[in-house]
C-alpha cells in the first residue's frame, strides 16, 4: 500500500498552539483529532501523527560547506507552515482524499493530500 502525507497549514501570522488556545476552542479540537486518529488506527491506516510547534521555534541546519551553520529561522518564510501531519497507508489517492475529507470536516481546516515517492523496480 502507498504511504500519503495528509497536512495541515496552519497561517503564519498567527502562529496558533495550544497553549494559546482558547480552553474551548482546544477542547473542541482535541476532540475532533482525537476521533479521526481514533478512527485512522481502528481501520489500521495510520502509520504515523503530530503536532509541530510553529516556525519562530525552528533551527535551520546547514552543513552542506566547511563550516556548520546554525540559524534560529525556518529555512523559508511562507504566508503557511506545516502544523500537524498524519502519514496514512491507503490503497489509493481516492482513498488518502477520503481521509483528508474526513480530517477537513472534523478540524474544520484544508489538508493536503501527497503519495511519498516509491523506488522504482
Amino acid at each position: 500500500m502507498t504511504q500519503y502525507l495528509l497536512s495541515l497549514p496552519h497561517d503564519s501570522a498567527e502562529e496558533p498552539t495550544m497553549a494559546t488556545m482558547e480552553p474551548a476552542e482546544l477542547e473542541a479540537a482535541m476532540a475532533a483529532a482525537g476521533a479521526f486518529m481514533e478512527e485512522l488506527v481502528s481501520s489500521g491506516a495510520l502509520v504515523f501523527a503530530g503536532g509541530l510547534h510553529p516556525p519562530s521555534t525552528a533551527v535551520t541546519v546547514d552543513h552542506t560547506g566547511d563550516e556548520l551553520v546554525l540559524a534560529d529561522e525556518p529555512f523559508t518564510v511562507a504566508p503557511e507552515y506545516l502544523g500537524g501531519l498524519w502519514v496514512i497507508e491507503a490503497p489509493d489517492q481516492d482513498a488518502a482524499v477520503a481521509w483528508a475529507a474526513k480530517a477537513s470536516k472534523g478540524l474544520g481546516g484544508r489538508i493536503e493530500v501527497r503519495a511519498f515517492q516509491e523506488v522504482p523496480a
